[in-house]
């Protein structure tokens, strides 16, 4: 049994109340480096947008629901012009600075910073307040994983009142115990639930079991060199031992379902079993 010997569900809601205490007063990181300041020209989708000094900027930390924009093969997310919408509101013709906690421009030539609109009451967070609003989710990269905390907290208010894209299907939290429910996300960016059965290093690769057999179950993969990550972090791999935990990342298949983690927070642990 997990602590208290509560159900997952009541557990998950335990946790993600708790997200709702306090942060800092203005919801920022202190230790993202400040940079340029310019003024919104154009908002492309609910994560990316253009100054009016041709700078595209992509709003590092979170992931909007996606526009096809074009792309052969390609539908909506749900809910993604509503995003897009909401960016606007929030950001269009107004001045902002940009702020850097990891790698600056991605292979597409686009600056990834956190975003703040500057006015005379207070600054806006641009990244929390989408995800406040519900039209984000945390999404982070190894090399850029700075500030999530907040976001997190930011992303399960939004969860727990089902605000936006958290009362669209498309958007649920899945379960680790029920694979075949997986299967059709490949290629998904997805949260998943669930309780480790074992964590095992095979080789230089991590794993983190939810089932028997990885033909079938759920696995979780870690690579020797994102392990590096996780050592750096003080994580030892028993700590997911038995532990109830939230991961987030991108659905593959290998025999089962899989996503493969590369920094240590894109895993939550919500629960730690009883001894």
């Amino acid at each position: 049994m997990f602590i208290r010997h509560l159900s997952i569900a009541v557990i998950v809601k335990f946790f993600m109340l708790s997200f709702i205490l306090p942060v800092q007063a203005n919801g920022e990181c202190e230790i993202l480096q400040k940079g340029s300041t310019g003024i919104v020209a154009k908002v492309v989708d609910g994560d990316s947008l253009l100054l009016s000094n041709g700078n595209k900027i992509r709003l590092i930390g979170i992931q909007a629901p996606k526009l096809a924009l074009g792309r052969e093969g390609f539908k909506d997310w749900p809910l993604a012009k509503e995003a897009k919408a909401a960016l606007e509101e929030i950001t269009l013709d107004k001045t902002v600075r940009l702020e850097y906690g990891g790698a600056r421009v991605d292979r597409y030539d686009r600056v990834l910073a956190h975003l703040f609109v500057l006015n005379e009451k207070k600054e806006i967070w641009v990244q929390r307040e989408m995800l406040e609003r519900g039209f984000a989710r945390v999404y982070s990269f190894a090399d850029n994983r700075s500030c999530l905390e907040p976001l997190l907290q930011a992303e399960a208010r939004a969860r727990v009142e089902k605000k936006n894209i958290w009362a669209n299907s498309y958007y649920n939290i899945r379960y680790a115990n029920k694979p075949d429910k997986l299967l059709p996300l490949v290629d998904h960016y997805e949260l998943v639930e669930g309780a480790v059965l074992s964590a095992k290093r095979v080789g230089s690769r991590r794993y983190l079991n939810f089932g028997e057999t990885y033909q079938n179950d759920f696995t979780i993969v870690i690579e020797k060199s994102a392990w590096r990550l996780f050592k750096k972090a003080g994580i030892k791999l028993s700590d997911y031992q038995n532990a109830l935990i939230r991961v987030r990342g991108w659905v593959e298949i290998y025999g089962g379902p899989r996503i493969e983690v590369t920094h240590p927070e894109q895993i939550e642990i919500l629960a730690i079993k009883s001894q």
